[in-house]
């Protein structure tokens, strides 16, 4: 078999090859399309309204956590506070005692 008898060969089964992949193709699409068709789109949900009541309740809820936070913060910067005075008192009381010991 020479070259150009087996690269036609190879050619003519290419082509079949390709008219396959067309029909395989084409019947995806038509599934596709079919399946499209026979499957109706879900009706939107309709959410419940809520109650003033619910709403008031969760604003309140937001309110005592966001005081609860604050009054918190506000802990946390009078200890800090305490700290720092303390640490300057202390830096102080070793200051004073290294100049004492440094005279003598």
């Amino acid at each position: 078999m020479t070259d150009i008898s087996k690269a036609s060969a190879e050619a003519v089964e290419a082509a079949r090859q390709s008219e396959h992949f067309a029909v395989m193709l084409a019947a995806i699409q038509a599934a596709q399309i079919a399946q499209a068709q026979q499957a109706p789109s879900p009706a939107p949900a309709v959410l419940p309204q809520q109650s003033g009541a619910g709403t008031a309740g969760k604003w309140l809820a937001i309110g005592v956590g966001g005081s609860m936070l604050m009054i918190t913060v506000a802990f946390a910067a009078v200890a800090l506070a305490i700290a720092a005075a303390c640490i300057a008192l202390v830096a102080l009381v070793v200051y004073g005692i290294y100049r004492d010991i440094r005279r003598r």
